[in-house]
């Protein structure tokens, strides 16, 4: 953006949009986090009752945190 269309979002909005772009990144980072904690705690729960394997486990923690991994990358 130009120096005038920030000056003009700052005063729309009250806060500058590099501040906002760092807001959003930061909720969506945080709800993957989030994500990746439930896949890595249900799929842990299944093999505690006997539904997967230790294989399958690790297999959906690491695709999950591989996720996370890329997102981290893309929205640095």
């Amino acid at each position: 953006m130009t120096a005038e269309q920030n000056a003009a979002f700052q005063a729309g909005s009250g806060v500058t949009a590099s501040t906002l772009l760092t807001a959003i990144a930061s909720i969506v980072l945080v709800l993957a986090l989030v994500w990746v904690i439930w896949v890595t705690l249900g799929s842990f729960r299944a093999w505690q009752d006997g539904q997967i394997s230790l294989f399958d486990l690790t297999w959906a923690t690491l695709r999950a945190s591989i996720v996370l991994l890329v997102l981290g990358f893309y929205l640095r």
